[in-house]
């Protein structure tokens, strides 16, 4: 990537069981270890609220303009790496953390009802099981704040992001074992980017 560019990782603050979210302990992880010499990695946790998700995607975009950016969430009860393709934008029928759910159940009235990510995630994952990863492909980011963060960041991003589904459980879960993999995956995806 050309000249100090701006990565943007997020991860989601607490919600049901996850009083630390491990999605933001790895954005925190990477912050730490970065992603690559010439690349700023700016990181900001998401509140679990659909109101905050749409504020806080939407200024990303508009004051920061990342080059890419990264939303991680945690898939309960999952001990793999989720490589998610597309975010939705209606069917949104479960409450955030403040007991609130769109009217309109969905990210953007009058939007795409579906976008996709630059990013062919079915390649990256393909690369990384093939190395021997537990790494897989998803269609369906699971209409919640996660997919809900997703969409919103790939309409204000023309497509420029990513959201993974961090494990819950499983050796993966560990922030030593799972920072370095995410690292890895990020820089793929950032290589990928730059041969659009």
């Amino acid at each position: 990537m050309n000249g100090g560019e701006t990565v943007v990782v997020t991860g989601f603050g607490p919600f049901r069981q996850f009083l630390v979210n491990p999605s933001w302990t790895a954005a925190k992880g990477l912050k730490v270890v970065g992603l690559g010499e010439r690349i700023y990695v700016y990181i900001k946790e998401v509140p679990v609220s659909y109101v905050k998700t749409q504020k806080t995607i939407a200024e990303i975009w508009q004051t920061l303009h990342p080059k890419f950016a990264v939303h991680l969430g945690v898939a309960r009860g999952s001990s793999v790496i989720i490589l998610e393709q597309t975010g939705k934008n209606s069917g949104y029928r479960d409450k955030d953390v403040c007991g609130f759910c769109p009217e309109s159940h969905c990210c953007l009235e009058g939007g795409p009802e579906k976008l996709d990510s630059v990013i062919n995630m079915r390649a990256v994952s393909k690369e990384f099981k093939q190395a021997g990863t537990d790494v897989i492909y998803s269609r369906d980011a699971g209409r919640y704040l996660c997919d809900f963060a997703y969409y919103c960041s790939l309409y204000h991003g023309q497509r420029r992001a990513a959201l993974i589904h961090v494990p819950s459980s499983g050796s993966l879960s560990s922030a030593d074992r799972l920072v370095p993999l995410l690292q890895t995956l990020i820089q793929t995806m950032l290589d990928q980017l730059e041969d659009l």
